[in-house]
Parts: C-alpha cells; sequence; structure tokens
C-alpha cells in the first residue's frame, strides 16, 4: 500500500505535528504500507488562493500545470491520511484551498449530465485526524458534524472515495486531555492497518 499524508499545522511545536509523527511511525512499523509520502503544505509553501481570469480558467484547473506534483501524489496513493486541527468547527483555510485546487472536475469527478457526477478517485481510502480545542460533543451537538459531513460526504463521496475514518480529538489544550493516549491510540491503528 502506498500512502500519502497531507499535514497541516504551521508549528512543529503542535500536538498536530506530534500526530503526525504517529502517523508515520505506525506506518514505518507496518509491513502493509510500502511507501510513504509526507506533504507539509506550510513547509511546501502551497498557495491555497484560487485564481481565476483570462488566462486562468476554472474549467482547466484539472491540468493546471503548477499543481501537476500535487495531482500525482493524489494518483500515486491508495490511501491518503489527512493531519489538521479543527478550527472554528472546520479545517485550517490551507487545507481547503488546497482542497479546493486538487478535487477539480476532470480530475476528482466528471459531470455526466445526471444528478450526480462519476468520481474519479474511486478504489482511494482516506484517513483523517484532527484535533481540536473544544470537547468533541462540540461538534456533535452544536454543528451536528458538520466537519464530518463536510468531508465525508460533500467531498470524498463526492469523487468516488467511500472508505473514510475519521479520529476527531477534543480537549487536546486542557492537561487532563489523555493526549498520550491519543497519540497511541493513532500508532497502534497506523501499526497493525492492512487496507
Amino acid at each position: 500500500m502506498k500512502m500519502l499524508v497531507i499535514y497541516t499545522h504551521p508549528n512543529d511545536q503542535s500536538l498536530s505535528h506530534a500526530f503526525l509523527q504517529e502517523v508515520i511511525r505506525g506506518s514505518k512499523e507496518n509491513s502493509n504500507i510500502d511507501e510513504i509520502d509526507v506533504l507539509d503544505l506550510y513547509k511546501e509553501d502551497f498557495n491555497p488562493v484560487l485564481i481565476f481570469n483570462q488566462s486562468k480558467q476554472r474549467r482547466e484547473m484539472h491540468a493546471d500545470p503548477e499543481l501537476a506534483k500535487y495531482r500525482d501524489q493524489i494518483l500515486w496513493a491508495d490511501k491518503i491520511v489527512f493531519v489538521y486541527p479543527i478550527w472554528w468547527g472546520r479545517p485550517p483555510a490551507m487545507l481547503m484551498g488546497y482542497i479546493d485546487k486538487m478535487f477539480a472536475s476532470q480530475f476528482a469527478y466528471r459531470d455526466k449530465g445526471g444528478l450526480l457526477p462519476e468520481g474519479l478517485l474511486k478504489g482511494k481510502s482516506v484517513v483523517c485526524v484532527s484535533t481540536m480545542k473544544g470537547p468533541n460533543y462540540y461538534l456533535l451537538w452544536w454543528l451536528y458534524n458538520a466537519h464530518q459531513i463536510l468531508m465525508r460526504k460533500a467531498l470524498f463521496n463526492f469523487v468516488g472515495i467511500k472508505k473514510v475514518k475519521f479520529f476527531e480529538f477534543g480537549n487536546m489544550e486542557k492537561p487532563s486531555g489523555r493526549q498520550r493516549q491519543k497519540l497511541q491510540k493513532i500508532n497502534r491503528y497506523f501499526t497493525t492497518l492492512n487496507s
């Protein structure tokens, strides 16, 4: 299995970075994972801003030469792992800009003239590892789990990715947030992952 890890946090001293390290550590111990590629959007200086004008048309974004290497990474991967914090009930703007650019028509999906498009990324799977300051029930009670609905239904299912796993860790800034246990849980998951 080939795994692409997309990491989105501006601070390498963050808890999100600690989760990234456990994803990598666990994956390297897993004989089912042949190759790992890590894309750090901040270190990469990825430009999340969409620009459409006379020379850059939205309908041609799937062939933008500036995004070719990122398209190749997505096509190469069997499993895509996203590691990010949840800010204001959603992923960081940097990650949303990456999604806006990369999951474009004619690359991630194709309109067929019917009600739903054809997802072009079938056969891939996704894991989302996210942290937040507030408690987990905040997403469920106040936001009706908008984060998972956004990621699962409005994005991944739309482009043909049906196998999606979420790890959402709340209370991460509290001394009683059980950070070590949560990091170990991620390590164990990626150590034993088989598909």
